[in-house]
């Protein structure tokens, strides 16, 4: 991939990979445009000016392999429990065989039976070292690891490691991307909007076109002419008529308008889709549906004007869905005393009611790739735990630099390659899925660490003291390794939130 300026052309081009905002980017003359990015339709004459290493796309892998590289594992308890425990068991040991041999030899303890002093003193030892055999404590974290991550791959999470596992029970803040993580990815007709019944059908012959009177009219016009288009708003309006399995009509004529909408002609008449820009060039009079269409931006949808026949027929409103998921997401992150945050490359207005709607807490909109991942290293710089969630090329940095880094299975490879746990539904209910599992994972650890201390400090002092024989010993401390074990199983029984 390369990197450079536009000297000749114009072309609408797909910066999703790069930003992942779906609507197309107008180049012209002068504009930069930067390797991974789709050129749609249209011709481009470019000047290369970044290649290798310079590239957008280049820098965002170095940021990727630096985030990764500068993640510290995290230190276990229980190993470092072990590290300290094991010596003093030993210890413990060697004093019970020293007590007990000194005890024995001057008499203050009768031995009992044909044992000499020697081995009475050696079996109260090895007692204490075989009831202390941190076999338990050595089970305790990895057999939880275990099924948790079993029982993650079930509902379609899956983590890449232990220490993520581990690690995600910490999440105190959720940083969201909008584009195909929040929303669907794809822009869909909502709204079909019609000046009064007497100015419609003034202007559109419903026998002519074989058409009814209600807002199948504009889409049916609408769709019969964005057949032809390759823009997104246009699939979608097309994809709509699909979906309700209107007949289109046949087009005449096609022009495509850069930076408009389309021109077309149908049964000899002039149909316009577009923005306002469009309806100005054509002198078409939009006072009658300019406040409702402002209403819709507010709505952070997309307007397209529809005239027929050199007058206005109606609005057509796109936006990008927002998942159906995604609200329970967020009032389940809520309720876990979670902060969510939502960085986009929208504009303000589209991200402000996006997050109303969702009730997020913060709101970045504006916010260029290579700025995620400073926005990210800025929330860690005021001691939070964050986890990332997005899909895109652009959100790999994002993911990789954060201490968790969740991936959509939908989206790219890099990003789920850049992230510690990727969803394998398309579903944001799997996020606090993802974390509750957590808490459940480290609460079951820290019973069978309970359990396994639990035995040792009942039963080191009775060895010790002489009340257990090594086979006594052996079954207490085989009892409390079956204990953990089955313990760590009962996570195969813990039900996920759906």
């Amino acid at each position: 991939p390369v990197d450079g300026v536009v000297k000749e052309g114009e072309s609408f081009v797909d910066q999703s990979m790069l930003t992942g905002e779906p609507v197309p980017v107008k180049m012209k003359k002068g504009s930069k445009v930067t390797g991974s990015t789709l050129n749609q339709r249209g011709s481009l004459t470019i000047m290369v000016q970044k290649v290798g290493k310079e590239t957008v796309l280049a820098q965002m892998i170095q940021l990727v392999e630096e985030a990764q590289g500068s993640k510290a594992p995290i230190q276990r308890f229980a190993d470092k429990v072990a590290g300290i425990f094991v010596p003093i068991v030993i210890s413990i040991a060697m004093i019970t065989f020293t007590l007990w041999f000194i005890f024995l030899t001057v008499g203050l303890i009768d031995i009992t039976g044909e044992q000499t002093i020697l081995a009475k003193a050696l079996i109260n030892m090895v007692a204490v070292l075989v009831i202390a055999c941190p076999c338990a404590l050595g089970l305790a974290t990895p057999t939880a690891i275990m099924v948790g991550t079993g029982k993650g791959a079930e509902n379609g999470i899956l983590i890449k490691n232990a220490e993520s596992l581990e690690r995600a029970h910490h999440i105190n803040t959720v940083v969201f991307d909008k584009t195909g993580t929040l929303t669907e990815g794809k822009p869909e007709v909502t709204d079909i909007i019609l000046p009064n019944s007497d100015v419609r059908v003034q202007h559109v012959e419903p026998v002519r076109l074989g058409l009814g009177l209600g807002a199948d009219d504009l889409l049916r016009l609408a769709a019969s002419a964005e057949k032809a288009s390759e823009h997104p708003l246009g699939e979608a309006i097309v994809r709509k008529a699909s979906t309700l399995g209107m007949s289109l009509e046949k087009v005449d004529h096609f022009e495509s308008i850069s930076g408009k909408g389309i021109h077309a002609t149908i049964q000899g008449k002039s149909l316009l889709i577009g923005n306002k820009k469009l309806m100005k060039d054509f002198h078409i009079p939009i006072d009658r549906l300019k406040n409702k269409a402002e209403s819709l931006e507010n709505e952070a949808k997309t307007v397209t004007y529809t005239a027929y026949d050199n007058s206005l027929l109606g609005l057509i409103a796109i936006t990008d869905r927002i998942k159906d998921s995604s609200k329970k997401a967020i009032q389940s992150l809520h309720e876990m005393g979670i902060e969510t945050i939502m960085l986009t490359g929208d504009n303000q207005s589209t991200a402000n009611v996006i997050a109303k709607e969702l009730n997020i807490d913060r709101v970045i909109a504006e916010v260029l790739p290579q700025d995620k991942i400073a926005l990210i290293k800025e929330l860690q710089a005021e001691k939070k735990i964050v986890a990332m969630v997005g899909d895109g090329i652009n959100d790999a940095p994002a993911l990789a630099q954060a201490d968790i880094g969740v991936a959509m299975g939908t989206g790219t490879d890099i990003a789920m390659e850049a992230a510690d746990i990727t969803l394998m539904r398309d579903e944001l209910l799997a996020v606090p899925q993802a974390i509750t599992l957590s808490h459940q994972t480290i609460r079951t650890i820290k019973v069978n660490l309970f359990w396994a201390f639990i035995y040792n400090v009942i039963g080191i002092p009775l060895a010790a003291l002489g009340f257990l024989n090594p086979m006594i010993a052996g079954g207490a401390m085989a009892l409390s390794s079956v204990s953990v074990v089955s313990n760590s199983l009962l996570l195969k029984r813990f039900k996920l939130k759906k």
